[in-house]
């Protein structure tokens, strides 16, 4: 290493439609960073993919890009470690080969089997043993769904891993997974740490077929000399464990105190809340993901967010696509512009934005968008308040979900790609009633968060007081006087989704036996776009 180069921990976040490669010095400044998108495919109803070698192609093409910056900036990569998208499933056949492609956390494909499940003992024992609520997310309700559907593909696994554990494998030649990522399949026992044997017979695999599990600040390899050519970097580079996006985040914005919640509205949405013990919902509606071996995060997940914007922007506002916003690759601007010139609450028009169903804190995936109040005077502006409004009254259930299970909220950081819009962060704050403060310098939390492992794990500092000291708060958001009014409409908006069950089963089974099924489209689900996923 050269003695005046400064050196760095390349954080590569794997999130769902890009991955973001950023180096991170230990006093926590970026000093590079590189980005590479690949797009959501849906090759049949309920079935959101990732091409595998699409996105290990693009996360490796981010870390040369970013290790090159950063030898440019005068750095020297002194590690590497890893931030991902929770909830993917792989799996890998006995020569290697992959058998199916990344099946992402959005997928619905094991609606049926996730219903099923849920509301039953063994549901409620899965869910509390391992902290992931049973939702068509999980791996485990997956894995069940391709036990009894694809039943020969699914005897052919020799392994069956997750996104960031086949990046893992092309750099290092080892197969092994965090405790983070882990802890979000469904199959991680949260009290011992380590794979569950009551949730790996209901998914019917062996421990031998999954990754073994190690710290998230752990060691699990260094660079093969393949990988040091095709990353331009040295090789036995350390490579680190890292953790899942989520509670990434929480690290990367200071979040690791109890009380000090994280939120973040990327392509989907989330709030988490640390926790020193396992802390498990009674009646099932947050998480518990481990951060660390002696820390958690508490929270929920909501599926739609950025993603709201780029169905309004293509379907009610197309004539404003002259304009791309990283936020969906919409034209986030003019679209927010349209939503600004409708008062707080959109005279009295809501919108369940549930386009890709939802999860927390009902983690149903029967529900689905709906549009309530429609009448004359309403015009796509309203709709689009509206379902912005929507996106903020979710996020708002599962912060009161969070607090009614126990956990105390005292302060939000926020971050994400909604932070650039200075509306959507006061329509945040208004329908939080709470305020919310906003990192300076606009950080990215998970990948942040994964350069801070990589340098805790180097000895260059300890990462929980480096968080805390680190990040620094920018801005705080007050909520203002519109904040009654969402007040008034959060119990309205709460209703809807349990009024409506039976319409969406319905829905559900009217779709199901192929009645609504259109020809499989060929296009990408989703462009390539450059936001986070934290769950």
């Amino acid at each position: 290493m050269n003695r005046t180069s400064t050196p760095v921990v390349l954080g590569v976040d794997l999130g769902t439609t890009s991955t973001k490669v950023v180096a991170f010095d230990a006093a926590g400044r970026e000093r590079a960073a590189a980005g590479a998108g690949y797009a959501l495919r849906e090759p049949a109803p309920g079935h959101v993919e990732l091409g595998a070698e699409d996105v290990l192609s693009a996360a490796l093409r981010a870390t040369r890009d970013a290790a090159a910056r950063a030898r440019a900036a005068g750095c020297t990569v002194a590690g590497v470690s890893f931030s991902s998208a929770m909830h993917s499933l792989v799996g890998v056949g006995a020569g290697g080969e992959l058998l199916t492609q990344v099946i992402t956390w959005a997928d619905t494909r094991a609606t049926e089997e996730a219903e099923e499940l849920r509301p039953t003992d063994l549901g409620r024992a899965l869910h509390r043993a391992t902290g992931t609520p049973v939702h068509p997310m999980s791996p485990l309700v997956k894995l069940v769904h391709l036990q009894r559907h694809e039943p020969e593909l699914f005897a052919a696994a020799r392994r069956w891993v997750q996104v960031k554990d086949l990046l893992v494998r092309r750099l290092t030649g080892t197969w092994v997974t965090d405790r983070s990522t882990a802890s979000a399949t469904g199959l991680l026992d949260l009290a011992t740490g380590d794979w569950s044997g009551q949730a790996l017979r209901v998914a019917g695999v062996s421990p031998v077929q999954l990754p073994p599990v190690a710290p998230v600040t752990g060691l699990v390899g260094t660079l093969t000399p393949a990988a040091a050519a095709e990353l331009d970097l040295p090789e036995r580079t350390p490579v680190f464990a890292g953790g899942a996006d989520g509670p990434l985040a929480n690290l990367g914005v200071g979040a690791v105190v109890p009380g000090t919640a994280a939120l973040s509205i990327g392509t989907s949405g989330a709030l988490r809340v640390a926790a020193r013990a396992p802390r498990v919902d009674a009646e099932g509606r947050t998480f518990c993901y481990s951060l660390t071996d002696d820390l958690w995060v508490v929270g929920g997940a909501t599926t739609n967010g950025g993603v709201v914007l780029r169905w309004l922007a293509e379907n009610l506002v197309p004539d404003l696509t002259f304009v791309a916003g990283e936020l969906g690759d919409v034209p986030e601007e003019p679209l927010l512009d349209l939503a600004a010139q409708v008062p707080a609450g959109a005279e009295g028009l809501l919108v369940l934005p549930h386009l890709l169903s939802e999860r927390a804190p009902q983690w149903s995936a029967l529900t689905s968008g709906v549009v309530v109040g429609l009448q004359r005077r309403h015009g796509r502006r309203h709709v689009v308040r509206a379902a912005l409004e929507g996106v903020c009254q979710q996020l708002a259930l599962v912060a009161d979900s969070v607090e009614h299970a126990g956990s105390e909220i005292t302060e939000i950081r926020a971050t994400g790609g909604f932070a650039r819009s200075a509306l959507w962060r006061q329509v945040l704050a208004d329908v939080l009633g709470r305020p919310l403060s906003f990192a300076a310098g606009g950080q990215e939390g998970s990948s942040f968060g994964a350069a801070l492992v990589g340098h805790h794990a180097l000895g260059n500092l300890d990462m929980l007081e480096a968080s805390r000291r680190e990040v620094r708060i920018g801005e705080v958001v007050e909520p203002g006087a519109d904040a009654a009014v969402h007040a008034r409409l959060r119990p309205v908006f709460a209703a809807l989704t349990t009024a409506l069950a039976p319409t969406f089963r319905a829905l559900r089974e009217f779709t199901a036996d192929g009645a609504a099924h259109p020809e499989p489209d060929p296009r990408p689900a989703t462009e390539p776009e450059p936001e986070l996923d934290e769950d």
